[in-house]
C-alpha cells in the first residue's frame, strides 16, 4: 500500500526518509475529516509521532508550502516525560523541515533561560513537559493567544504521574477554538473525562488489537527459584546476546543492586532511575545509543519515553504490577518493523499471577527454564565460527601480521589464542536449573501439596462469574470468615471456587466461577440448611455499597456506645448516658503555680526564708552492706555466675 498524499511538504520529507508504507494509526489519521478532534488509541511504537505530525499539516498550513511566520506558536504539543518530548522533536524537525517550521523544546532538567530566549525568537511548533510549558505560561514566556491545535501524547501516562491539574491549566489557557488530539495507549474513565471536557466531537480511532497481541514481540516466560532471579537475568542476557537489553526493576535499590552486579560480572551496563540528575541520564541514554553500553537497567518511570536503537530484549526482572505495565514496558521492543522478545522472570509464587496476566492481554508465552550455562557456552562455539570478522576480506597489514605470528606459533596455537581472546570478551554464564516444583505444577495442575489447583479466575474483572444471593446480612452479623466456609459447605466447593462477596443489611450477594456453578447448584438444590436459602441474584449496582470490616451499621445503630450482650443472671445495667464536660479550673490571675522551682536570684516571697546555698561536703565512698563480699568479674568481663567447679 503506497503512502497515502498529506501536505506536499510532508509528502516529499516522507519520501526521502523510506517511508514507502503508513502504519495502521497513520492511516486513520489520513483517512480522517480534516479539522476534526481525534481521540486516538494505539499500541506503542506503531507510528504515532508521524501520524499526528501528519494530522496537523493541514491545520497549521492549509494550502500553503511553508510556514508564513514564525513569531507566535500555532501547535503545542504535550509528553510526559523528557526523552519522549525530545524524540517528538527531532520527529518534527525532518517531517516540518522543507516546510519551514521552526520548533522550540521545554522541557524539564534543562536551562529555562535559553528556553525562553528561543521562545522569543520565535517558534511555529513547541514540544514539551506539562510542568515545565506552565512554568513558562505563567512567567510570560510562553504565548498560547494563536494556538490553531494541541496534542497529548501518551495522555494515560501523563495522567498516572500526576500531571492532571498542569494539563487542565494549559487547555484552559489554550484558545476555545482550537483543534486538540489525544493520543493514549488506553482509553481509562479519566482520558474520557478529559477528552468530554476538552474535545468537541472527537472521533474515536482504535488500532490496538483486543484478541492479538503485538506481533512483532515473542514472549517467554523464564521458571526460575526466587533466590536465583539475578543468576536467571545473567543467564537470559548471555542466551540471547542482543546489541540492546532493557532490564525492568520497580525500586530505585533494585536498579542499583542489579545495575552493579552486571557490571561486576563483565556486563557493559547503565541503570535509570528517578533519582538521576538531568546530565547523567543523558550522558547514561547517549552511553545506550552510541553502543558503548549494552543494558540499561530502570525503572518503570525512568523507562517511559526511552527510544533506544536495536532494542531487541526486554527482561522483566520483577514482575509487573498489571497488564497495562507489561504491555509497556514490553512495547520498548519489537519498534517500526523489527522482531523484540519480552522474557519474565517467574517465580513459583508469582506463576498464578503471572498466568492471569499473560492471559488477560491475550499473551500465548513460551514456558521454559533458563538457559544452562553448557547450553550458553554451545552457543558461543556457534556465533564465533559464524562471526563475520572470520569470512570478511583482510587487508595487506592484517595478512602480513598472520604470516609472521604462523611462522612462531602453529595454526592450533593461534586458533587457541583467538579462541581465548574471544572468550575473555563475553561474562562467564551462572548456574541456575529450572525450578522443578514449578514445571511439576504446571504439567500435574497441582501445587506442592498435592491439592488440585483452582480455575485461573480474574475476579476483578468479573468475566464468566455468577452471582447468587444468601438470606444472611449484617443484621445477622454476617461476616466473610464464616459465610465463605458455609458457602463451600452448602455447595460442596473450594474457596477458590468463590469471587466477591458483598454483605448488604437482610442479604449477602456472592461470586462463584462459572467452571463450578451446575456442581454447586445441583447442591444447594439438595437444601443442606433449612435456616439459609441461596438463590440467584444480579450484580450488585455500582452506588451499592456492601459492608466492609471497618463499616459500623448505618441507619439502625443507637447513638450510644458499643457494649457486650447481657448474660443471662447478670444484673441490669443503669441505662448510658453522657458524660457532662468538665469545666476547666481557671488559675488565679498572677501567682505562680506550685510546681514551678524558685531561682536564687529571684526575689524572696512574703512568708518564704531566704534562699541559702548549702556547703556541698565531700561524698563518702558507699561500703555495701556489712559482710558483702566483693565483686569478682571472669575474666571475659561477665559477672560470676554458679558455683566454683569443684577441684
Amino acid at each position: 500500500m503506497p503512502f497515502p498524499a498529506s501536505h506536499p511538504a510532508l509528502d516529499r520529507a516522507l519520501s526521502e526518509r523510506g517511508y514507502d508504507e503508513p502504519t495502521a494509526v497513520q492511516s486513520a489519521v489520513l483517512e480522517a475529516e480534516e479539522g476534526r478532534d481525534l481521540l486516538v488509541s494505539a499500541q506503542t511504537g506503531s507510528g504515532k509521532t508521524v501520524a499526528f505530525g501528519l494530522a496537523l499539516a493541514t491545520t497549521l498550513l492549509g494550502e500553503a508550502e511553508r510556514f508564513e511566520d514564525n513569531a507566535a506558536p500555532q501547535a503545542l504539543i504535550i509528553a510526559p516525560t523528557r526523552e519522549l518530548a525530545l524524540q517528538v522533536s527531532k520527529e518534527l524537525e525532518w517531517l516540518y523541515a522543507r516546510a519551514g517550521a521552526r520548533i522550540a523544546t521545554c522541557v524539564g532538567g534543562m536551562d529555562p533561560r535559553a528556553e525562553r530566549r528561543v521562545l522569543e525568537r520565535g517558534a511555529g511548533i513547541v514540544v514539551g513537559t506539562p510542568g515545565r510549558l506552565k512554568d513558562h505560561v505563567e512567567r510570560g514566556g510562553l504565548d498560547l493567544s494563536q494556538i490553531k491545535a494541541v496534542v497529548l501524547d501518551e495522555a494515560d501516562e501523563m495522567l498516572d504521574m500526576g500531571f492532571a491539574e498542569d494539563l487542565t491549566f494549559i487547555l484552559d489557557a489554550a484558545p476555545a477554538e482550537r483543534r486538540t488530539l489525544l493520543f493514549s495507549a488506553t482509553i481509562a474513565r479519566e482520558i474520557a473525562q478529559l477528552a468530554k471536557t476538552y474535545q468537541r466531537d472527537a472521533l474515536r480511532i482504535d488500532t490496538t488489537s483486543k484478541t492479538v497481541a503485538h506481533g512483532d514481540i515473542a514472549y517467554k516466560a523464564i521458571r526460575v527459584a526466587p533466590h536465583e532471579i539475578e543468576h536467571g537475568v545473567v543467564n537470559v542476557l548471555r542466551w540471547f546476546e542482543s546489541p540492546g537489553a532493557l532490564v525492568f526493576a520497580n525500586t530505585r535499590e533494585r536498579v542499583k543492586h542489579l545495575t552493579a552486579s552486571l557490571r561486576e560480572r563483565g556486563f557493559q551496563v547503565v541503570g535509570l532511575s528517578g533519582e538521576l540528575t538531568q546530565s547523567l541520564r543523558s550522558e547514561a541514554l547517549q552511553a545506550l545509543r552510541d553502543g558503548h553500553a549494552r543494558v540499561c537497567v530502570a525503572t518503570d518511570v525512568a523507562a517511559r519515553g526511552l527510544d533506544l536503537p536495536d532494542l531487541g530484549l526486554v527482561i522483566h526482572a520483577e514482575i509487573p504490577v498489571n497488564k497495562a505495565t507489561l504491555l509497556h514496558r514490553s512495547g520498548r521492543t519489537g519498534r517500526a518493523g523489527k522482531k523484540g522478545t519480552s522474557v519474565l522472570m517467574v517465580s513459583h509464587t508469582r506463576r498464578r499471577k503471572v498466568e492471569l496476566m499473560l492471559r488477560s492481554a491475550n499473551i500465548e508465552a513460551e514456558w521454559s527454564g533458563p538457559p544452562s550455562a553448557d547450553e550458553i557456552r554451545a552457543k558461543d562455539q556457534e556465533r564465533m565460527l559464524t562471526d563475520p570478522v572470520l569470512t570478511a576480506p583482510a587487508d595487506e597489514d592484517s595478512l602480513e601480521m598472520g604470516r609472521k605470528l604462523l611462522e612462531r606459533s602453529s595454526p592450533e596455537q593461534v586458533a587457541a589464542a583467538l579462541i581465548r581472546l574471544y572468550r575473555e570478551k563475553l561474562p562467564p554464564p551462572e548456574d541456575v536449573q529450572d525450578d522443578a516444583r514449578m514445571a511439576r505444577a504446571m504439567a500435574t495442575g497441582r501445587n506442592e501439596r498435592g491439592q488440585a489447583e483452582g480455575p485461573l479466575v480474574d475476579f476483578a474483572r468479573g468475566g464468566d462469574m455468577s452471582w447468587f444471593r444468601i438470606n444472611v446480612g449484617r443484621e445477622k452479623n454476617a461476616d466473610p470468615k464464616w459465610l465463605l466456609p458455609l458457602i463451600c459447605r452448602l455447595g460442596h466447593l473450594t474457596k477458590r471456587d468463590v469471587g466477591s462477596i458483598k454483605i448488604f443489611d437482610r442479604e449477602t450477594k456472592f461470586e462463584i466461577t462459572a467452571e463450578a456453578e451446575a456442581k454447586f447448584r445441583a447442591a444447594i438444590a439438595k437444601g443442606g440448611d433449612p435456616d439459609v436459602t441461596i438463590q440467584d441474584a444480579v450484580a450488585p449496582a455500582p452506588g451499592e455499597k456492601s459492608l466492609r470490616k471497618w463499616d459500623k451499621p448505618a441507619g439502625d445503630r443507637p447513638d450510644k456506645p458499643f457494649r457486650k450482650p447481657r448474660a443471662e443472671g447478670d444484673a441490669p445495667k443503669k441505662p448510658w448516658t453522657p458524660r457532662p464536660p468538665a469545666a476547666a479550673a481557671a488559675a488565679p490571675a498572677g501567682d505562680k503555680p506550685k510546681w514551678v522551682k524558685r531561682s536564687k536570684d529571684d526575689p524572696t516571697p512574703a512568708g518564704k526564708k531566704p534562699w541559702v546555698e548549702k556547703p556541698q561536703g565531700e561524698k563518702k565512698p558507699w561500703a555495701g552492706k556489712p559482710g558483702a563480699k566483693p565483686f569478682r568479674p571472669k575474666a571475659d568481663g561477665k559477672p560470676f555466675k554458679g558455683k566454683p567447679k569443684r577441684a
